[in-house]
């Protein structure tokens, strides 16, 4: 019976435990002293070409299905305007950095993107190859090359 007892016990401790110790704040989440943050806040950063420079670039995309960028091209009259061909999404253009995006490439039979490229005598004219040109997991097909008018 005594042992039974203490059975009870420590499992009633430990669900008491299991449920109260989660919602405690961790002690990342503890706030810290109000003078660090004033001094803090005070303080100006600046971004040096140093600390760019230790910065690369790596891929953080999904590695099978859509959402893959196949291609970029600039304008090279207005650096503003660029197109935006996707893997297995169509064609998008931006006129604003990048800021919003316009679809432009909906009304084809084909959405997979390959490769794109603005005619260096006339930036109004662009040439789109279709097809995805990096096998993986996952490829969707084209139908040819497609130029504007």
């Amino acid at each position: 019976m005594q042992n039974y007892k203490k059975r009870s016990w420590i499992l009633w401790a430990g669900l008491v435990l299991l449920v109260f110790i989660p919602s405690l704040p961790s002690f990342a989440q503890r706030s810290r002293k109000k003078a660090t943050t004033e001094t803090n806040s005070n303080q100006s950063f600046e971004l040096t070409s140093q600390m760019l420079n230790m910065l690369s670039f790596r891929s953080i995309g999904p590695a099978a299905y859509s959402g893959r960028i196949a291609d970029i091209a600039v304008n090279p009259n207005n650096t503003s305007e660029y197109y935006v061909g996707v893997a297995a999404g169509g064609l998008w253009k931006t006129t604003n950095h990048g800021t919003t995006f316009e679809p432009i490439f909906d009304k084809q039979s084909v959405y997979s993107i390959g490769c794109i490229k603005i005619d260096p005598n006339n930036s109004n004219v662009v040439w789109v190859g279709t097809g995805e040109n990096n096998t993986q997991r996952n490829l969707s097909y084209g139908d040819g090359v497609y130029k504007t008018t």
